[in-house]
């Protein structure tokens, strides 16, 4: 009689089955208060109406993102790709939920990150806007005035998902699938949850000191472009990049389409009002992706270079990086300035040999993400400050008010840095974060998923087996 063979259970996902049974209990532990979705006359319904839209903008962002790094890899790596940005909507949001909102959002805890606590399972996040003196809310609630506090931290939470999918286009096409998982939801809490609190919570750090960042140019972009510089140089070089052209370039295209349409959520939403500055930063966002795209093909057509769909797809992001910290708060040909300046220096980094001999950043999230945050915020504190100073008796004086962005990221960068690469190292410990040579030969689609894109003709019957592959090289 034969017996079908059992196979061993896996433990790192039996450990995931049990905390995930675990949350499942404990939220049925969590009694909701009452009354607590009934809609009060409080908040304002178009501010409510535009809130829901810009969130499902900015999430949509995300499946943007996975088109675009996906197009960019070699064929093999393609489903990996994608699927590092897409798991992190999973990941990211559960953890959200059950303790960081709380994190980024609770109640201060020396100014640098919330009380765990506060929101555990979202407990009393309802259509409340908390801003009733009598509860013990009433901190986050400066910023919640018209809108739910479940949409606010909705809202958050988008921005949340799509920070460390921007870390994984650096280390692209050598990472365990595994080990990966691990180190998005470790860095999430100890890095992304204290910037966010740091910088947007209304007893943050960085506001105390004036430092302002309208829509993630500190929080998301030079936070996940300095993760993903420290992931490159503490994982190393892949082991081969030969024909590592494109896999597909029109999934670039559509990427970087629904990259700048999810951009309008992303910064118009950040004003949390259907408001004048909304629509100020949905201008400036347009113009400064438009001026970057045609910035970006000029440059490569001086190089004697002709222009190209990546070329444009990866300028219209850069342009969109660029305004992101200070999109509501300048004029438009302040935006085209600010996008200019960034694109060129981006460009200029791009094309640097010597970054690529240094480092595999594979798909340039640095000199992208990293590089355009950082020069925004710098460029925040040189054309923000009258925005600020016409409505604010008390405010800093110019000088102060651009040192104290220098210094803040300064800050973030030595923070963002050591903690990355401590977490890195932590993982590596307990998953081997790095895929064995034999595993990048193949491919992670295979190795890691089982699946397979099907090379340049999309079907998968039309790909070449690991067996034949191997028996290919002998």
């Amino acid at each position: 009689m034969k017996f079908q063979q059992v196979r061993k259970i896996n433990s790192a996902w039996l450990i995931v089955f049990v905390l995930m049974l675990g949350l499942s209990i404990v939220g049925c532990l969590v009694t909701p208060r009452e009354g607590i979705f009934d809609m009060e006359g409080i908040n304002l319904y178009a501010n409510v109406a535009w809130m829901i839209t810009a969130t499902i903008f900015v999430l949509m962002m995300t499946p943007g993102l996975s088109f675009f790094y996906g197009g960019m890899v070699r064929v093999k790596n393609v489903i990996s790709t994608m699927l590092q940005s897409f798991i992190v909507m999973g990941v990211v949001s559960v953890v959200w939920v059950v303790f960081g909102f709380s994190l980024a959002f609770g109640q201060d805890v020396w100014h640098v990150f919330g009380n765990p606590a506060t929101f555990f399972m979202f407990d009393n996040v309802g259509v409340t806007n908390v801003t009733d003196s009598a509860n013990e809310w009433t901190q986050i609630g400066l910023v919640t005035t018209t809108i739910p506090l479940a949409l606010f931290a909705l809202f958050q939470m988008k921005f949340a998902i799509i920070t460390p999918s921007l870390i994984t286009g650096s280390f692209a096409e050598r990472v365990h699938f595994a080990g990966y998982l691990l180190f998005m939801v470790l860095w999430t809490i100890i890095v992304y949850c204290p910037l966010a609190h740091c910088t947007w919570h209304p007893d943050g750090l960085f506001g105390m000191m004036h430092v302002h960042d309208y829509a993630g140019g500190i929080v998301v972009h030079a936070a996940s472009g300095i993760a993903a510089l420290t992931g490159a140089l503490y994982l190393g070089k892949r082991t081969t990049k030969k024909e590592s052209k494109p896999a597909n370039v029109p999934f670039v295209l559509l990427g970087a389409a629904l990259l700048w349409l999810g951009w309008f959520g992303f910064n118009g939403g950040s004003s949390l009002a259907a408001d004048g500055i909304a629509i100020s930063a949905f201008l400036n966002t347009n113009t400064a992706a438009a001026t970057a795209m045609v910035v970006w093909i000029a440059m490569d057509g001086m190089r004697g270079h002709k222009p190209s769909a990546m070329g444009a797809a990866i300028g219209a992001v850069v342009g969109l990086v660029a305004i992101t910290p200070c999109a509501g708060w300048v004029s438009v040909g302040q935006s085209v300035c600010i996008s200019f300046i960034i694109t060129i220096c981006c460009n200029f980094a791009c094309s640097w040999k010597g970054y690529s001999n240094m480092l595999d950043d594979a798909l340039d999230v640095f000199p992208t993400h990293g590089l355009g945050g950082i020069i925004g915020t710098v460029l925040t504190g040189i054309f923000a400050y009258d925005f600020f100073a016409s409505s604010d008796p008390e405010m800093i004086s110019r000088n102060e008010f651009f040192w104290n962005h220098i210094l803040v990221l300064l800050m973030v960068v030595a923070y963002t840095f050591l903690m990355s690469y401590a977490l890195y190292w932590l993982t590596d410990k307990i998953i081997p974060m790095r895929v064995s040579g034999r595993n990048e030969i193949i491919g992670l689609d295979k190795s890691q998923h089982d699946e397979e894109y099907g090379g340049e003709t999309g079907i998968a019957e039309d790909s070449i087996t690991t067996d034949d592959w191997y028996r290919n090289q002998e």
